[in-house]
């Protein structure tokens, strides 16, 4: 049982925990686990959170959490709980530690075994342990010599500042692995197969003899959510809407009417709603205002384009994946911080939907890695769950600025480069995600013997498993520069290419 304090990676706790084949729940940080503590909960997990523990407002888990008898592992705010319990004291230190940390183990723990000596572990934290209580002992110290990792001497409680459940934390899967299945003894059940056939049962007695109507954008989420859908009903009660926003990437509309066939279905719809986009987007530069308006038009628009096409009784489908719900501040609670809003979570239409109980959303307990994994054992080819992520909102969001014509030409002609040289260069597959951002930023340049004043697109190229954290792709610079010159040669007013070496954190892997 993961207790959830509203921390961007709670979910890919348990996420993690599934790759050992264990089942996990998500309950809020603050509930009363006395009635939720049974024969089946081998152990419990306490989560990271933005809070500070050491704050009168601060979330704090249950009393009887410290008498449960279960084995119990604080991450991050979690260890700072079970430390301030004990009388220890957390405190926002001068020296803050963020990304990639070394960690020295100093004693020999059941929660480190087949680990080395000394690893590289990723933290994303404020506050720090000053003192540790009576009942403490220190297990493990960062590169700073700060409290890394602690245990009980009484309890079989221990805490880690770092965060395991984070891809980029070396040997954090085999810490997690020692505490779920040695430690807890945690019984190897779960299963992606198993999870798509429970999928498809939930939703034929959910849906009954209704028809379902998915909103495909055509990137691997919908996609994959379309192939699911049509292996749990007869493709004639399945629609398909497909809406050309006119933010797609170059020749987007005419692969996903090809990849849905591909699929069986027979109901495609496809609207052509490029001109009610553009206008409503006419002049509008704020990130989130964008995302507002792009969600508010989509669902218009589909209402509108359903009432005249579909059946009238009928379910609405989304790919909705759970880094949307997250970083749209959706976590179990009500502690989660929004990062940025998802056009296909917070829509004011799509959550009058939710509230009567006719959205379906199979994938939102998924990370996009498993919705790969799920996709091939869908049956689907490599050529289409290995595309790279696309946003929702299109690249609208990838246009620093008000989005025009001439600014969606520039992006898409820069994007259509940048993908075919990966792929030709054998780089393509080797990324997660690679993407261009035009910036509001013009720059002096000389084309011939004349001045041009030109863009600045920006490239973006990261390493990923779930999109929860990300790691700058280390790109051949021969590659690059060949890359970045044919987008300036080619691509008429970008007169000034430049390559982004963020992390996430404290960067997201999109711009907006």
């Amino acid at each position: 049982m993961i207790l959830d304090f509203g921390g961007q990676t709670t979910q890919l706790i348990g996420r993690r925990i599934r790759d050992f084949e264990v089942y996990s729940e998500i309950v809020p940080g603050d509930c009363d686990i006395k009635g939720l503590i049974d024969g089946d909960v081998k152990g419990i997990i306490l989560s990271g959170s933005p809070d500070s523990a050491w704050t009168v407002e601060a979330p704090t888990p249950d009393a009887t959490l410290l008498d449960c008898g279960l084995p119990v592992l604080g991450i991050c705010y979690g260890f700072h709980q079970l430390v301030l319990k004990d009388g220890g004291e957390v405190r926002a230190l001068a020296h803050r530690e963020y990304g990639r940390t070394p960690v020295s183990v100093l004693l020999e723990d059941p929660l480190f075994d087949g680990l080395p000596g000394e690893f590289m572990s990723w933290m994303s934290h404020g506050d720090s342990v000053l003192r540790l209580g009576g009942g403490y002992e220190k297990i493990g110290i960062s590169r700073n010599g700060a409290v890394a990792a602690a245990r009980s001497r009484n309890r079989q409680f221990w805490g880690v500042q770092f965060h395991p459940e984070v891809s980029h934390c070396e040997y954090g899967l085999k810490l997690l692995e020692n505490f779920v299945c040695g430690i807890c003894r945690a019984g190897r059940e779960w299963s992606l197969e198993n999870f798509a056939e429970r999928e498809r049962l939930k939703l034929q007695e959910r849906v009954g003899d209704r028809n379902v109507l998915l909103l495909v954008s055509g990137g691997v989420d919908s996609t994959v959510a379309a192939a699911l859908l049509l292996k749990s009903f007869r493709a004639d009660r399945v629609w398909l809407m497909y809406i050309d926003t006119g933010l797609m990437r170059k020749d987007e509309s005419e692969e996903v009417e090809g990849i849905l066939r591909s699929l069986g279905a027979r109901n495609i719809l496809l609207v052509d709603a490029r001109e009610r986009f553009l206008e409503r987007l006419a002049g509008v530069a704020d990130p989130e205002e964008k995302r507002q308006v792009i969600g508010d038009v989509f669902i218009e628009v589909q209402s509108r384009e359903a009432q005249r096409r579909l059946p009238q009784d009928y379910y609405l489908a989304q790919g909705t994946l759970y880094t949307d719900v997250i970083e749209s501040g959706g976590g179990v609670g009500d502690k989660a911080h929004v990062i940025k809003s998802h056009h296909n979570v917070g829509a004011p239409l799509v959550q009058a939907k939710r509230r009567a109980g006719e959205l379906l959303e199979p994938l939102a307990s998924l990370y996009k890695d498993e919705v790969r994994k799920l996709g091939s054992i869908l049956g689907m080819g490599d050529d289409v769950i290995s595309r790279h992520p696309f946003p929702g909102p299109g690249l609208a969001v990838r246009i620093l600025s008000d989005v025009t014509e001439e600014k969606l030409r520039m992006l898409r002609e820069a994007d259509d480069i940048y993908a075919s040289e990966l792929k030709n260069r054998g780089l393509y597959n080797r990324v997660w995600q690679a993407f261009c951002v035009l910036l509001p930023l013009r720059s002096v340049g000389v084309a011939g013997d004349a001045r041009e004043y030109g863009y600045v697109l920006a490239l973006r190229a990261v390493l990923s498993e779930d999109g929860m954290t990300a790691d700058v792709f280390d790109f051949p610079m021969g590659d690059l520069l060949e890359i970045a010159t044919k987008i300036t040669n080619t691509v008429r007013g970008v007169g000034r290419v430049v390559y982004d070496v963020s992390s996430k954190p404290p960067a997201t892997i999109e711009w907006e």
